[in-house]
């Protein structure tokens, strides 16, 4: 449900997600038509139904779209015939006709009416007053502002007068009371819209269709609800039971009765917190993991409105995993783990809960305070969303309270939180693929045998998303060759790196930057063109206009041919850097070591959630809860470190069917990695085994050592490790051993004396390593400076102290009560306060004022006594006072603080004390 290189999405939320890029030109598969059962989730971005389920018929997060689809196959007629056989053949669906009704295109945008569509029903025997006519808005679908896009046609299915939502009791299609349901929606796709918004035909018009099974699965098993199919009776049941919540008497009241609405929240969004879970998905505070988060606690809540506060939400995922192992085997191999993530959420939000409680009363105190009646919708807002407390909740507590809440305000605020949610997942569109690269045919990657491809011809050259006839010394460009050693950007893997020689000369024609696929199959490689070489065979091309690539552009003249470094039809030898490639090689052979070494000492849960394999260094993150131990880390740093050492057979098993890869080989897919039917293997002995096409070593020894860096967090629950070998491994070891020269001079080893199993040290005496020694010299270091920094604070409370003798010549009397403001410099506030309260004992009863100054930073303390606080409170006292050294404070009516930056302020401020105690007794 984790859309693969797709930054558009936030979930995969409908069936031809994952062959987008086949309609967009840029992915060619080896079928040209499929069917499919597609995990969708639609609970955040622009298809967002989460407030809506539970309490709808039809609202899901999680459902399963059945879909089947054409790739320049059969087209509309075919589309039409196979969909009315479905549903209505005897031998399969077998819906009544007269329950069914199918609306077309009628024309508008300039798009002409689907007439064809309109006939082809028709020719079914589907009655004329059966077939309605919609726009732009129902009846036409687009993937983008640009891009495939065409008419569509609807089934819907008549559930009768029992579904209506409004109690129409004998409504006519297209009412939209609930009665009539869509079951299929049938997209043709036969137009590719341009940057200019013209809609031009496509050589290959596709099929894309898309029917929800919760919906016919109610329909075939004849009920009004999609909560009432056998997809979900038994989730409500195990929820009722786990809530103590009577299943007969709250589903006998009306269909959005809240104790019914929220057995449905909790059935459905346990469905989908257990599938995001297994996919990978962890709670976070963004992203997707948000999404996840909300769901979870959407579902803890609505256990929580029928009356049960304990854990109960990850029993919930037990039950989802039971009732759909048999479609979805992977659920019972991540149960364990789905059910910890959602314990450990549920306790977490216990917690948050309590915090938005805390945070709900000291804001009604404040408001309280004010004397202000209206809760602001923005707050609440926040605890909504910070905190997860129910805007009911919240309305109900302001109620009892005798408040009023700012709805309006908070609507505001929640319309703008989906509008920033819907931004950050927003993305760039996907375009149709160029068709500089549609018409190419895929280059031949020899880079598994060999760095070096000679002869290899220039097919095409792009620059600046055209097709030129040459690069001239000095510029950039794309260039397509027809055989080619350089490994293109791909699993995580980086593109190679290298030069093209002439092909007659041997002199370099071009740097390569870089390779990646724009299209399936088509390697481009990043280059910059250098000098052309003296002389050229010109009888070698055909005339350029005749070549593919061909355009118009800046580079000039295409007749001045002896003027570009490059050119369409040339034939060169493609060299890759060898020295990155094998550096790059080790540390991706490394990184399938390092999963396994994971997955044996953190547990079978670690799964890959993303990587970089670079020449310098590689990345790996992976799911798991907790920070790595430091000796977890060792300990799988040894682990793998011995397969090197074993110098293991790296055997690479080419054009695997993809079920024998995973069911014989027992191989591990790669986290955002698209596989074909077809796939390579990599296997490393009997410790790693994974699907691969990246470049690896030949043997594990060639490897040289892995040293992991550093292990730290990337999200929520996922975590990151980066490390080294080969050459890089030496560096870091180089750097390390300066390192522990500097140590040594620093913190020369000292004799170490070695324990006894008893506990008693030993005679035996040994050396303590460099960073023993370190660690030992900086606890010294750092005992000696408590002890001195324990001492000068006895000096400085001494002398503040000693001070106090004579602080009774600051006393005035205002009004009748004792003041005393007293400067005292150098002290920290827990002196400043112990200070304070010496003092209000000495007087007895009044206010005491402190002031301190240190490194030019202003600390302020007012105290006043328990007999006085009704007349004067403290924080009253202090807000004038702080102003004057430039800051603010506040506290209790009888101690408040305050802090400054202003330190020359201080005595006017400890001199304004006297008239601020004044005005506040008039």
């Amino acid at each position: 449900m984790v859309p693969h290189n797709d930054p558009t999405l936030l979930f995969t939320n409908a069936g031809m997600n994952q062959f987008k890029d086949v309609f967009l030109g840029l992915e060619k598969r080896d079928y040209v038509r499929a069917t499919s059962a597609q995990k969708c989730v639609r609970a955040g971005g622009k298809h967002n139904d989460l407030e809506n389920v539970g309490f709808t018929n039809r609202h899901h997060t999680f459902f399963e779209m059945l879909g089947n689809f054409s790739f320049g196959d059969y087209f509309k007629k075919d589309a039409i015939g196979f969909a009315w056989e479905l549903i209505t053949s005897p031998s399969w669906f077998a819906i009544e006709k007269n329950k069914l009704y199918v609306t077309i295109f009628n024309g508008e945008g300039g798009v002409p009416r689907d007439g064809e569509a309109h006939d082809l029903w028709v020719a079914l025997g589907v009655a004329k007053d059966r077939i309605f006519e919609a726009g732009l808005k129902d009846n036409f679908w687009q993937m983008g502002d640009t891009g495939p896009c065409g008419p569509c046609s609807e089934i819907y299915y008549d559930m009768g007068a029992r579904a209506s939502d409004q109690g129409h009791a004998d409504c006519a299609f297209p009412c939209d009371c609930g009665r009539y349901v869509e079951i299929w929606n049938l997209v043709f796709m036969q137009f590719d819209r341009d940057g200019s918004g013209k809609l031009n035909p496509l050589p290959k018009p596709s099929i894309d269709t898309g029917m929800g099974l919760e919906r016919v699965t109610a329909v075939l098993q004849d009920v009004v609800s999609n909560y009432e199919t056998d997809l979900f009776v038994p989730l409500i049941e195990r929820a009722a039971e786990l809530t103590g919540t009577s299943l007969t008497r709250e589903l006998e009241k009306e269909a959005h009765a809240k104790s019914a609405a929220s057995l449905r929240v909790i059935a459905d969004h346990s469905r989908a917190a257990t599938f995001l879970i297994s996919d990978g998905v962890l709670p976070a505070n963004d992203g997707r993991g948000y999404v996840l988060r909300k769901i979870i606690r959407r579902g803890i809540r609505h256990g929580r409105l029928l009356g049960y506060k304990q854990p109960f939400f990850f029993m919930m995922a037990r039950k989802v995993v039971k009732l759909m192992q048999d479609a979805y085997p992977e659920l019972l191999e991540h149960e364990e783990r789905i059910a910890e993530t959602i314990n450990r959420e549920e306790e977490r939000f216990a917690n948050t809960i309590d915090k938005g409680m805390q945070e709900l009363d000291d804001d009604l105190a404040v408001l309280r305070g004010k004397g202000s009646d209206l809760y602001p919708g923005e707050q609440a807002f926040k605890l909504y969303d910070t905190f997860g407390l129910p805007a009911d909740f919240i309305q109900d507590t302001l109620r009892d309270a005798g408040l009023k809440f700012d709805q309006a305000g908070f609507d505001r605020a929640m319309t703008e939180q989906r509008e920033r949610a819907r931004a950050s997942w927003k993305g760039a569109a996907k375009q149709t693929a160029n068709p500089a690269y549609q018409q190419l045919p895929k280059s031949e990657f020899e880079g598994y045998r060999q760095t070096r491809s000679e002869g290899c011809e220039v097919l095409a050259i792009i620059r600046d998303g055209q097709g030129v006839p040459g690069l001239a010394a000095g510029e950039e460009g794309e260039v397509i060759l027809d055989h080619t050693p350089f490994y293109a950007e791909s699993g995580g893997q980086v593109g190679d790196r290298g030069v093209f020689y002439s092909d007659e000369l041997n002199s370099v024609v071009a740097e390569v930057r870089g390779c990646y696929s724009p299209v399936q199959g088509v390697r481009a490689h990043l280059v910059t063109a250098k000098s052309a070489p003296s002389s050229r065979t010109e009888s070698k091309s055909p005339p350029y206009e005749n070549r593919v690539g061909w355009g118009t552009h800046s580079s000039g003249d295409p007749t001045n041919q002896g003027g570009w470094a490059l050119r369409v039809g040339d034939k060169v030898d493609a060299v890759v850097d060898t020295d990155i490639r094998e550096a790059t090689t080790r540390n991706h052979t490394a990184t399938h070591l390092l999963h396994a070494g994971l997955r044996e000492i953190l547990g079978k849960h670690v799964k890959q959630a993303g990587s970089l394999v670079a020449p310098a260094h590689l990345r790996f993150d992976f799911s798991h809860f907790t920070a790595v131990e430091d000796e977890e880390l060792q300990d799988i740093e040894d682990m793998i470190n011995k397969e090197v050492l074993r110098n293991l057979r790296v055997e690479t098993i080419a054009d695997v069917p993809i079920d024998v890869a995973v069911n014989e080989y027992h191989a591990m897919a790669l986290f955002g990695e698209k596989y074909g039917d077809r796939v390579r293997v990599v296997k490393i002995g009997d410790f790693s085994t994974e699907l691969c096409g990246g470049t690896h070593t030949a043997a594990t020894g060639e490897i040289g050592l892995i040293k992991i860096l550093k292990e730290g967090s990337v999200s929520s629950g996922v975590r990151r490790v980066e490390a080294v070998t080969g050459e890089g491994s030496l560096a870091h070891f180089r750097k390390d051993h300066e390192l522990e020269k500097v140590v040594s001079g620093f913190a020369s080893p000292t004799l170490a004396q070695k324990a006894r199993k008893d506990g008693a040290p030993s005679v035996e005496e040994v050396h303590a390593s460099p960073a023993e020694a370190l660690k030992a010299e900086l606890e010294k270091k750092d005992a000696e400076i408590k002890r001195l920094s324990r001492e000068l604070d006895q000096a400085r409370m001494k002398s503040a102290s000693s001070s106090v003798a004579s602080a009774g010549e600051n006393i005035q009397e205002v009004r009748g009560v004792k003041v005393l403001a007293h400067r005292v410099d150098n002290l920290e506030r827990g002196q400043m306060r112990t200070l304070v309260d010496q003092l209000r004992d000495k007087i007895g009863s009044g206010v005491v004022v402190l002031g301190s100054a240190t490194d030019g930073n202003v600390s302020l303390i007012v105290g006043v006594t328990k007999d006085l606080t009704s007349r004067i409170q403290a924080g009253k006292v202090i807000g004038p006072v702080a102003q004057k050294v430039g800051g603010k404070g506040g506290g209790r009516p009888d101690l408040a603080e305050a802090g400054g930056k202003d330190a020359a302020g201080l005595d006017a401020a400890l001199g304004l004390v006297y008239g601020v105690v004044e005005g506040l007794l008039e």
